[in-house]
Parts: C-alpha cells; structure tokens; sequence
C-alpha cells in the first residue's frame, strides 16, 4: 500500500553524474536517497520530503515518474 497521499506514484532516481567535487551535504543527499555509485537507480514513493531532497541535487540525478504498484 502506497503512503504518498494515495497517488501510488513512484519516483525512479538515477545518479548521473558523481558527487565528487561537491558539498558534503549534497553527497549525503546522495547517499540518504539510496544511491552508492554511478548509474544506480532507486525507487521511491512521491512525497515532499524526497521531492525535496531530489530538487537539492537536481544536477546529478535524472528523475522519472512510475506508476506505483
């Protein structure tokens, strides 16, 4: 069962460029999302929190909307 406000969209988040040479706190983002190396991707319900943490590293991720399960 989905939480995201029962849209049951899924946000699928792909690291497309490396966080070397950025903020600590942007590859910490990185790594709370999930995402440990180049080309991984994940998967995430659509809340404001990830909205959020994806509008902060926007420059390194490529984010596609999935219809949830």
């Amino acid at each position: 069962m989905s939480t995201a406000q029962g849209s049951g969209k899924v946000l699928r988040i792909t690291l497309t460029k490396s966080p070397i040479g950025y903020s600590y706190r942007q590859k910490r983002t990185v790594r709370a999302l999930g995402l440990r190396r180049m080309h991984q991707t994940v998967e995430h319900e659509d809340t404001p929190v990830i909205r959020g943490m994806i509008s902060k590293i926007s420059h390194l991720v490529t984010v596609e909307e999935v219809e949830g399960v």
